[in-house]
């Protein structure tokens, strides 16, 4: 399966409504679906959040320019609400998944669905 097969994927769950997977370095998107695209700071401070979250802790995190309140930043997963929206990134061996939920969704719904994609690409070596 394509890397674009994967966020289109997402969407098609109608539970996210954006999606990107970028390399675990974060210096390249491999697909995007829904329009999200981050600046270089935004996927920045995201791949150093995994290691460090204490930026994101004092910042917040930013998805193409809106700040989210973080929620939870560990060595795997990062969430992050804005108002009734919401954000999901998730680390495996070699890929960062992004993924964001509107309004409409529940954040656990979206959460279990890109949570179980990160599990099947770290039971498949990515």
């Amino acid at each position: 399966m394509s890397w674009q097969a994967y966020t289109d994927n997402l969407l098609g769950t109608g539970k996210v409504d954006k999606a990107v997977i970028y390399s675990r370095a974060g210096d390249s998107a491999w697909a995007s679906s829904g329009g999200l695209n981050l600046q270089a700071n935004e996927i920045r401070e995201i791949v150093q959040g995994f290691d460090n979250p204490s930026g994101l802790q004092s910042n917040g995190l930013h998805i193409q320019g809106q700040k989210f309140m973080l929620l939870r930043a560990d060595d795997r997963s990062i969430y992050g609400r804005h108002d009734a929206e919401g954000v999901i990134c998730v680390r495996t061996k070699q890929t960062v998944l992004i993924a964001h939920y509107p309004p409409s969704v529940q954040a656990g719904e979206a959460t279990k669905i890109v949570e179980q994609l990160a599990d099947y690409l770290i039971s498949v070596q990515y």
